[in-house]
Protein backbone atom coordinates (compact mmCIF):
# COMPACT_ATOMS: atom_id res chain seq x y z
CA UNK A 1 0.00 0.00 0.00
CA UNK A 2 1.14 3.35 -1.09
CA UNK A 3 1.55 6.45 0.91
CA UNK A 4 -1.43 7.98 -0.73
CA UNK A 5 -3.72 5.57 0.14
CA UNK A 6 -2.51 5.13 3.79
CA UNK A 7 -3.02 9.19 4.01
CA UNK A 8 -6.17 8.32 2.53
CA UNK A 9 -7.30 5.64 5.35
CA UNK A 10 -5.97 7.93 8.00
CA UNK A 11 -8.07 10.56 7.23
CA UNK A 12 -11.05 8.77 7.10
CA UNK A 13 -10.26 7.40 10.48
CA UNK A 14 -10.14 10.72 11.74
CA UNK A 15 -13.55 12.05 9.98
CA UNK A 16 -15.28 8.55 11.71
CA UNK A 17 -14.21 10.69 15.23
CA UNK A 18 -14.69 14.27 14.48
CA UNK A 19 -15.46 15.30 18.49
CA UNK A 20 -12.78 13.08 19.16
CA UNK A 21 -9.92 14.62 16.83
CA UNK A 22 -11.07 18.20 17.81
CA UNK A 23 -10.41 17.52 21.81
CA UNK A 24 -7.18 16.17 20.91
CA UNK A 25 -6.28 18.90 18.80
CA UNK A 26 -7.51 20.98 21.64
CA UNK A 27 -3.94 20.94 23.47
CA UNK A 28 -1.82 21.76 20.25
CA UNK A 29 -4.45 24.79 19.46
CA UNK A 30 -3.58 26.03 22.87
CA UNK A 31 0.16 25.43 23.08
CA UNK A 32 0.77 26.90 19.58
CA UNK A 33 -1.52 29.89 20.08
CA UNK A 34 0.06 30.40 23.45
CA UNK A 35 3.71 30.28 22.02
CA UNK A 36 2.84 32.93 19.11
CA UNK A 37 0.95 35.23 21.54
CA UNK A 38 3.20 35.65 24.69
CA UNK A 39 6.15 35.92 22.19
CA UNK A 40 4.20 38.48 20.32
CA UNK A 41 3.31 40.26 23.67
CA UNK A 42 7.65 40.08 24.30
CA UNK A 43 8.66 41.15 20.87
CA UNK A 44 6.03 44.15 20.93
CA UNK A 45 7.74 44.98 24.58
CA UNK A 46 11.21 44.90 23.70
CA UNK A 47 10.33 46.84 20.18
CA UNK A 48 8.57 49.45 22.33
CA UNK A 49 10.94 50.28 24.73
CA UNK A 50 14.31 49.80 22.42
CA UNK A 51 12.43 52.68 20.67
CA UNK A 52 11.79 54.78 23.81
CA UNK A 53 15.32 54.58 24.84
CA UNK A 54 16.69 55.40 20.75
CA UNK A 55 14.20 58.15 20.93
CA UNK A 56 15.57 60.35 23.73
CA UNK A 57 19.23 60.27 21.58
CA UNK A 58 22.15 58.11 21.84
CA UNK A 59 24.09 61.21 24.19
CA UNK A 60 22.81 60.81 27.34
CA UNK A 61 24.15 59.92 30.57
CA UNK A 62 22.22 58.70 33.49
CA UNK A 63 23.85 59.35 37.08
CA UNK A 64 22.98 57.89 40.39
CA UNK A 65 24.91 58.00 44.09
CA UNK A 66 25.69 53.94 44.59
CA UNK A 67 27.63 51.63 43.00
CA UNK A 68 25.28 49.06 41.41
CA UNK A 69 27.95 47.15 39.31
CA UNK A 70 27.90 43.24 39.78
CA UNK A 71 30.86 43.27 41.52
CA UNK A 72 29.76 45.65 44.20
CA UNK A 73 26.94 43.08 45.24
CA UNK A 74 24.31 45.27 43.33
CA UNK A 75 22.74 48.81 44.46
CA UNK A 76 22.47 47.81 48.35
CA UNK A 77 26.26 47.48 48.51
CA UNK A 78 27.12 51.23 47.16
CA UNK A 79 26.46 54.35 48.36
CA UNK A 80 23.08 54.03 48.35
CA UNK A 81 22.74 51.76 50.83
CA UNK A 82 25.08 54.50 53.25
CA UNK A 83 22.08 56.76 52.67
CA UNK A 84 23.57 59.02 50.37
CA UNK A 85 21.89 61.15 48.02
CA UNK A 86 22.80 63.56 45.24
CA UNK A 87 21.95 67.59 46.17
CA UNK A 88 21.44 70.65 44.08
CA UNK A 89 25.32 71.46 45.11
CA UNK A 90 26.34 68.15 43.25
CA UNK A 91 24.23 69.37 39.93
CA UNK A 92 25.83 72.55 40.32
CA UNK A 93 29.46 71.12 40.22
CA UNK A 94 29.00 69.29 37.39
CA UNK A 95 27.68 72.07 35.21
CA UNK A 96 30.35 73.89 36.54
CA UNK A 97 32.92 70.75 35.63
CA UNK A 98 31.28 69.97 32.44
CA UNK A 99 30.70 72.99 31.20
CA UNK A 100 29.77 73.34 27.03
CA UNK A 101 30.43 69.81 27.28
CA UNK A 102 27.09 68.77 28.33
CA UNK A 103 23.72 69.62 29.67
CA UNK A 104 23.21 69.28 33.52
CA UNK A 105 19.39 68.02 34.89
CA UNK A 106 18.94 67.25 38.12
CA UNK A 107 15.53 65.27 38.42
CA UNK A 108 13.19 65.22 41.51
CA UNK A 109 9.70 63.01 41.83
CA UNK A 110 6.93 63.23 43.99
CA UNK A 111 3.70 62.43 44.58
CA UNK A 112 0.69 65.45 44.43
CA UNK A 113 -2.56 65.99 45.03
CA UNK A 114 -4.46 68.32 42.58
CA UNK A 115 -6.92 70.49 42.89
CA UNK A 116 -9.39 73.13 40.98
CA UNK A 117 -12.13 74.00 41.23
CA UNK A 118 -14.43 71.47 41.93
CA UNK A 119 -12.18 68.73 40.06
CA UNK A 120 -9.33 66.97 41.93
CA UNK A 121 -6.87 64.47 41.54
CA UNK A 122 -3.34 62.91 42.07
CA UNK A 123 -0.75 62.90 39.70
CA UNK A 124 3.39 62.38 39.68
CA UNK A 125 5.36 65.70 40.28
CA UNK A 126 8.36 65.67 37.79
CA UNK A 127 11.25 68.72 38.32
CA UNK A 128 14.02 69.46 36.91
CA UNK A 129 15.36 72.77 35.83
CA UNK A 130 15.47 75.26 32.92
CA UNK A 131 17.43 72.49 30.68
CA UNK A 132 14.76 69.64 30.99
CA UNK A 133 12.50 70.62 28.01
CA UNK A 134 15.91 70.22 25.93
CA UNK A 135 17.19 66.73 27.29
CA UNK A 136 13.58 65.37 27.58
CA UNK A 137 12.12 66.40 23.90
CA UNK A 138 8.25 67.09 24.87
CA UNK A 139 5.55 69.08 22.88
CA UNK A 140 3.63 72.09 24.14
CA UNK A 141 0.15 72.46 23.44
CA UNK A 142 -0.38 75.72 25.40
CA UNK A 143 1.64 78.08 26.92
CA UNK A 144 5.28 77.65 27.60
CA UNK A 145 7.52 75.74 29.84
CA UNK A 146 9.58 77.35 33.01
CA UNK A 147 12.63 80.00 32.52
CA UNK A 148 16.19 80.01 34.56
CA UNK A 149 14.31 82.72 36.71
CA UNK A 150 11.66 80.96 37.95
CA UNK A 151 14.17 78.13 38.65
CA UNK A 152 16.26 80.44 40.26
CA UNK A 153 13.60 82.39 42.59
CA UNK A 154 11.13 78.82 43.03
CA UNK A 155 8.51 80.35 41.60
CA UNK A 156 5.32 78.97 42.12
CA UNK A 157 3.99 77.79 38.34
CA UNK A 158 3.53 74.46 36.75
CA UNK A 159 3.16 73.12 33.09
CA UNK A 160 0.46 70.39 33.45
CA UNK A 161 0.63 67.03 31.23
CA UNK A 162 -2.18 65.79 29.23
CA UNK A 163 -4.31 64.03 31.99
CA UNK A 164 -4.46 66.64 34.68
CA UNK A 165 -5.23 69.09 32.17
CA UNK A 166 -8.22 67.60 30.50
CA UNK A 167 -9.47 66.39 34.21
CA UNK A 168 -8.94 69.63 35.71
CA UNK A 169 -9.62 72.30 32.77
CA UNK A 170 -12.16 69.87 30.17
CA UNK A 171 -12.11 71.52 26.87
CA UNK A 172 -10.37 74.73 27.92
CA UNK A 173 -7.16 76.24 27.41
CA UNK A 174 -5.23 75.81 31.26
CA UNK A 175 -2.85 78.66 30.57
CA UNK A 176 -3.14 81.75 33.61
CA UNK A 177 -5.48 79.71 35.34
CA UNK A 178 -4.53 78.66 39.13
CA UNK A 179 -4.60 75.17 40.45
CA UNK A 180 -3.28 73.65 44.23
CA UNK A 181 -0.74 71.13 44.47
CA UNK A 182 -0.37 69.98 48.04
CA UNK A 183 -2.64 72.48 49.08
CA UNK A 184 -0.25 75.62 48.06
CA UNK A 185 -2.09 77.56 44.76
CA UNK A 186 0.28 77.71 41.58
CA UNK A 187 -0.18 79.57 38.05
CA UNK A 188 -0.44 77.29 34.97
CA UNK A 189 1.89 78.39 32.31
CA UNK A 190 1.85 75.83 29.58
CA UNK A 191 0.42 72.34 28.91
CA UNK A 192 2.40 69.10 27.13
CA UNK A 193 0.68 67.26 24.10
CA UNK A 194 -0.03 63.22 25.15
CA UNK A 195 3.13 61.20 25.34
CA UNK A 196 1.73 57.90 26.36
CA UNK A 197 3.26 55.20 28.88
CA UNK A 198 7.73 54.83 28.82
CA UNK A 199 10.07 53.43 30.93
CA UNK A 200 9.62 55.90 33.59
CA UNK A 201 5.38 55.42 33.78
CA UNK A 202 2.50 56.87 32.43
CA UNK A 203 4.08 60.60 31.27
CA UNK A 204 1.05 62.09 30.68
CA UNK A 205 -0.34 61.93 34.21
CA UNK A 206 2.37 64.28 35.71
CA UNK A 207 2.43 68.14 36.50
CA UNK A 208 5.70 69.49 35.75
CA UNK A 209 7.50 72.40 37.78
CA UNK A 210 11.06 73.89 38.44
CA UNK A 211 12.61 71.71 40.83
CA UNK A 212 13.93 74.51 43.21
CA UNK A 213 9.70 74.80 43.92
CA UNK A 214 9.52 70.87 44.47
CA UNK A 215 12.04 70.68 47.31
CA UNK A 216 10.19 73.25 48.56
CA UNK A 217 6.84 72.00 48.35
CA UNK A 218 8.01 67.96 49.38
CA UNK A 219 10.24 69.59 52.10
CA UNK A 220 13.25 67.59 51.02
CA UNK A 221 16.92 69.14 49.83
CA UNK A 222 17.58 65.66 47.79
CA UNK A 223 17.34 64.73 44.23
CA UNK A 224 16.35 61.79 42.62
CA UNK A 225 19.13 61.30 39.77
CA UNK A 226 20.83 63.65 37.19
CA UNK A 227 21.26 63.26 34.12
CA UNK A 228 23.92 64.69 31.61
CA UNK A 229 23.37 65.51 27.96
CA UNK A 230 26.61 65.25 25.67
CA UNK A 231 26.50 68.27 23.13
CA UNK A 232 28.91 65.78 20.53
CA UNK A 233 28.05 62.08 21.12
CA UNK A 234 31.55 61.07 20.04
CA UNK A 235 33.03 62.75 23.32
CA UNK A 236 30.08 61.01 25.79
CA UNK A 237 33.26 58.89 26.84
CA UNK A 238 35.53 62.43 27.57
CA UNK A 239 31.98 63.62 29.41
CA UNK A 240 31.72 59.69 31.46
CA UNK A 241 35.07 60.40 33.03
CA UNK A 242 34.80 63.90 33.91
CA UNK A 243 31.62 63.45 35.57
CA UNK A 244 33.20 60.66 37.73
CA UNK A 245 36.29 62.75 38.30
CA UNK A 246 34.18 65.43 39.23
CA UNK A 247 31.65 63.48 41.57
CA UNK A 248 34.53 61.25 43.27
CA UNK A 249 35.96 63.84 45.91
CA UNK A 250 32.26 62.88 47.88
CA UNK A 251 31.34 59.70 46.86
CA UNK A 252 34.32 58.01 45.81
CA UNK A 253 33.74 55.34 43.47
CA UNK A 254 30.03 54.78 44.92
CA UNK A 255 28.64 56.33 41.79
CA UNK A 256 27.30 55.06 38.38
CA UNK A 257 27.19 56.24 35.48
CA UNK A 258 24.84 54.68 32.63
CA UNK A 259 25.18 55.71 28.93
CA UNK A 260 21.85 55.01 26.51
CA UNK A 261 23.91 52.26 25.38
CA UNK A 262 24.40 50.08 28.16
CA UNK A 263 20.87 51.15 29.69
CA UNK A 264 19.31 49.31 26.18
CA UNK A 265 21.83 46.60 25.85
CA UNK A 266 21.02 45.50 29.79
CA UNK A 267 17.09 46.06 28.90
CA UNK A 268 17.47 44.25 25.25
CA UNK A 269 18.77 41.02 27.14
CA UNK A 270 16.48 40.82 30.46
CA UNK A 271 13.36 41.15 27.73
CA UNK A 272 14.94 38.47 25.42
CA UNK A 273 15.53 36.23 28.07
CA UNK A 274 12.21 37.16 29.13
CA UNK A 275 10.62 36.52 25.72
CA UNK A 276 12.46 32.87 25.54
CA UNK A 277 11.14 31.99 29.01
CA UNK A 278 7.47 32.80 27.83
CA UNK A 279 7.75 30.56 24.69
CA UNK A 280 9.56 28.26 26.84
CA UNK A 281 6.42 28.33 29.31
CA UNK A 282 3.86 28.23 26.42
CA UNK A 283 5.53 25.05 24.99
CA UNK A 284 4.97 22.95 27.91
CA UNK A 285 1.44 23.27 26.67
CA UNK A 286 2.23 21.94 23.61
CA UNK A 287 4.03 19.21 25.39
CA UNK A 288 0.59 18.29 27.39
CA UNK A 289 -1.37 17.95 23.75
CA UNK A 290 1.70 15.68 22.63
CA UNK A 291 0.53 13.57 25.41
CA UNK A 292 -2.87 13.85 24.54
CA UNK A 293 -2.16 12.74 21.14
CA UNK A 294 -0.53 9.36 22.47
CA UNK A 295 -3.07 8.98 24.37
CA UNK A 296 -5.91 8.92 22.20
CA UNK A 297 -4.11 6.95 19.31
CA UNK A 298 -3.70 4.44 22.05
CA UNK A 299 -7.10 4.61 22.38
CA UNK A 300 -8.22 4.49 18.94
CA UNK A 301 -5.05 1.21 18.59
CA UNK A 302 -7.59 -0.52 21.12
CA UNK A 303 -10.46 0.03 19.85
CA UNK A 304 -9.59 -0.84 16.05
CA UNK A 305 -7.41 -4.05 17.06
CA UNK A 306 -9.45 -5.93 15.25
CA UNK A 307 -9.91 -3.66 12.25
CA UNK A 308 -5.78 -4.02 12.36
CA UNK A 309 -6.01 -7.93 12.20
CA UNK A 310 -8.26 -7.95 9.08
CA UNK A 311 -5.90 -5.53 7.70
CA UNK A 312 -2.60 -7.39 8.52
CA UNK A 313 -4.73 -11.18 7.92
CA UNK A 314 -5.41 -9.80 3.77
CA UNK A 315 -1.42 -8.80 3.34
CA UNK A 316 -0.85 -5.07 5.23
CA UNK A 317 2.37 -5.09 6.20
CA UNK A 318 4.01 -3.86 9.33
CA UNK A 319 5.18 -0.76 7.55
CA UNK A 320 1.66 0.07 6.33
CA UNK A 321 -0.28 -0.07 9.34
CA UNK A 322 2.44 1.67 11.27
CA UNK A 323 2.38 4.69 8.71
CA UNK A 324 -1.46 5.07 9.08
CA UNK A 325 -1.22 5.84 12.65
CA UNK A 326 2.02 7.82 12.33
CA UNK A 327 -0.04 9.65 9.82
CA UNK A 328 -3.19 10.46 11.77
CA UNK A 329 -0.93 11.59 14.64
CA UNK A 330 0.76 14.35 12.19
CA UNK A 331 -2.25 15.30 10.34
CA UNK A 332 -3.76 16.22 14.46
CA UNK A 333 -0.99 17.68 15.41
CA UNK A 334 -0.53 20.15 11.83
CA UNK A 335 -3.88 20.69 11.74
CA UNK A 336 -4.12 21.45 15.32
CA UNK A 337 -1.05 23.95 14.82
CA UNK A 338 -2.37 25.57 11.59
CA UNK A 339 -5.30 26.96 13.77
CA UNK A 340 -3.44 27.67 16.77
CA UNK A 341 -0.93 30.15 14.60
CA UNK A 342 -4.74 31.67 12.98
CA UNK A 343 -5.97 32.10 16.58
CA UNK A 344 -2.39 33.69 17.87
CA UNK A 345 -1.84 35.85 15.18
CA UNK A 346 -5.57 37.53 15.53
CA UNK A 347 -5.06 37.16 18.60
CA UNK A 348 -1.81 39.75 19.03
CA UNK A 349 -3.37 41.55 16.25
CA UNK A 350 -6.60 42.45 18.73
CA UNK A 351 -3.61 42.81 21.93
CA UNK A 352 -2.21 45.69 19.38
CA UNK A 353 -4.76 47.87 20.51
CA UNK A 354 -4.00 47.78 24.26
CA UNK A 355 -0.40 46.00 24.62
CA UNK A 356 2.43 46.78 22.11
CA UNK A 357 2.85 43.56 20.15
CA UNK A 358 5.50 42.33 17.44
CA UNK A 359 4.25 38.82 15.18
CA UNK A 360 8.14 37.34 14.91
CA UNK A 361 8.20 34.68 12.12
CA UNK A 362 10.63 32.86 14.14
CA UNK A 363 7.96 32.06 17.05
CA UNK A 364 5.36 31.23 14.06
CA UNK A 365 8.03 28.43 12.73
CA UNK A 366 9.13 27.58 16.09
CA UNK A 367 5.38 27.01 17.32
CA UNK A 368 4.31 24.72 14.08
CA UNK A 369 7.65 22.91 13.72
CA UNK A 370 7.25 22.06 17.29
CA UNK A 371 3.62 21.35 17.12
CA UNK A 372 4.37 18.58 13.91
CA UNK A 373 7.68 17.24 15.81
CA UNK A 374 4.89 16.60 18.49
CA UNK A 375 3.22 14.62 16.37
CA UNK A 376 5.90 12.52 14.73
CA UNK A 377 6.85 11.83 18.23
CA UNK A 378 3.91 10.59 20.29
CA UNK A 379 2.39 9.28 17.35
CA UNK A 380 5.12 6.90 16.72
CA UNK A 381 4.88 4.57 19.98
CA UNK A 382 1.11 3.60 19.25
CA UNK A 383 2.07 3.32 15.59
CA UNK A 384 4.71 0.70 16.39
CA UNK A 385 1.86 -0.91 18.76
CA UNK A 386 -0.53 -1.35 16.43
CA UNK A 387 1.98 -2.60 13.66
CA UNK A 388 3.15 -5.03 16.23
CA UNK A 389 0.07 -7.03 16.91
CA UNK A 390 -0.50 -10.43 15.70
CA UNK A 391 -3.27 -10.98 13.25
CA UNK A 392 -4.34 -14.07 14.48
CA UNK A 393 -4.72 -12.23 18.14
CA UNK A 394 -6.42 -9.55 16.73
CA UNK A 395 -9.08 -11.27 14.97
CA UNK A 396 -10.10 -12.79 17.71
CA UNK A 397 -10.53 -9.37 19.91
CA UNK A 398 -14.36 -8.06 20.25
Amino acid sequence: MNLVESFRIALRALGANKGRAALTMLGVIIGVAAVILLVAIGSGVQQEITGQIEGMGSNLLFVVPADISAESGGAGGGAMGAGKSFTLDDADLLERQLGGDALVVPILQGAARLKAGSHSMRAMIAAANQYGSEVFTSDLVYGRGYSRSEYITATRVAVLGATPAEELFPGQNPVGREVQINGERFEVIGQYAKQGGTLSGDQDNRVYMPLTTAQRLLSVSDISVIVAKAEDPGRIELVKHKIRQALRPSFGDDITVFTQEQTLGILSTLLGTLTVMLAGIAGISLLVGGIGIMNIMLVSVSERTREIGIRKAVGAKTYDIMSQFVIEAIVLSVVGGAIGILIGWAGALALKTWIPTEITWWAVTLAFGFSAAVGIFFGVYPAWRASRLDPIVALRYE
